[in-house]
């Protein structure tokens, strides 16, 4: 923080006291909007300028700079929110009378589509794990788990045994601003959830603190993010899958499932918990595309001039 001017980081203070108790924000969600903050008040260092004096000119420099360095357009996006959220916050305090962020034009979205993975795909994944061994069979439920429900990654390594509701079969899941939502767990991936507690956890000599937590490493703490992402590539590797795949493919690829087959809009929304049904509305587009290249395919005329 050496080269950001005292005025901003002070401001940087404020904005996290704003985003965790203003917004309510969860500390992944924090620390993501404070990195995008930290471009911003860097750039605005270097050029001796303070948050009070900041204008639309500069902030379109800062975008044509990251732009340079590659920064993809999903990552730009992403940081013209921050910096909406943070100059309003400016407003808000009356420190600014008006937010220069808001007329920035937003980078088109990506026109390519993450790869969907198809039910033989998760079956070749999960043949690819060792049911006898322990830390196989729970990375098997995990898979299960993910396709079944479409979580979140963050959402499937933070869930609690108090999450889980045997008879109504559902999960209380904990998403982006620790907001609760209810997801349907299919009876299969919930027996082998279930299963895995009382087979496997139950083995475990499990840390003081991490007792709540279902999905356990072998020592007895719960899972990071980027475990489950190192594993589910090892297992993409094995089974021979030329796609590019991470946990977010499964979630993908649940709510794929879900819309080709005909499940309302608002359903899929709502389990997948996002805020907005334009973000599940990309699914329709799927959709489309899917009928579109079954006509190209087996339609005589869609060649023709």
């Amino acid at each position: 923080m050496e080269d950001i001017r005292p005025t901003w980081r002070r401001n940087r203070r404020d904005f996290e006291t704003y985003l965790r108790l203003e917004k309510g924000l969860a500390d992944n969600s924090v620390q993501a909007y404070l990195r995008d903050f930290d471009h911003l008040a860097r750039f605005m260092s270097e050029q001796g300028v303070d948050s009070e004096h900041v204008t639309l000119e500069q902030l379109q420099q800062l975008l044509a700079q990251l732009n340079d360095t590659g920064i993809a357009s999903t990552s730009q996006r992403r940081m013209i929110a921050g910096w909406r959220m943070f100059f309003h916050m400016m407003v808000v305090e009356d420190a600014v009378k008006d937010s220069p962020a808001d007329l920035l034009d937003l980078p088109l979205r990506p026109k390519h589509l993450p790869d969907v993975l198809t039910d033989e795909d998760i079956t070749k994944i999960q043949d690819t794990f060792d049911l006898s061994l322990p830390d196989q069979y729970r990375n098997y439920v995990i898979v299960e788990v993910l396709y079944g429900c479409g979580l979140r990654v963050s959402e499937l390594v933070n869930i609690k045994l108090s999450n889980i509701y045997e008879q109504e079969q559902c999960l209380r899941v904990v998403g982006k601003g620790d907001k609760e939502r209810w997801v349907p767990i299919n009876p299969r991936a919930l027996d082998l959830m279930l299963t895995y507690i009382h087979n496997v956890r139950s083995h475990l000599d499990v840390k003081p603190g991490e007792e709540k937590y279902v999905f356990l490493n072998r020592r007895g703490t719960h899972l990071s993010r980027n475990f489950v992402f190192m594993f589910l590539q090892q297992a993409v590797e094995q089974a021979g899958i030329q796609k590019h795949v991470s946990p977010h493919s499964l979630r993908h690829s649940f709510a794929t499932e879900l819309v080709e087959n005909g499940a309302d809009l608002r359903a899929v929304q709502e389990m997948l918990g996002h805020e907005s049904i334009s973000t599940t509305e990309i699914y329709t587009h799927l959709t489309r595309d899917t009928l579109r290249n079954t006509i190209a395919a087996f339609h005589p005329h869609y060649a023709k001039k």
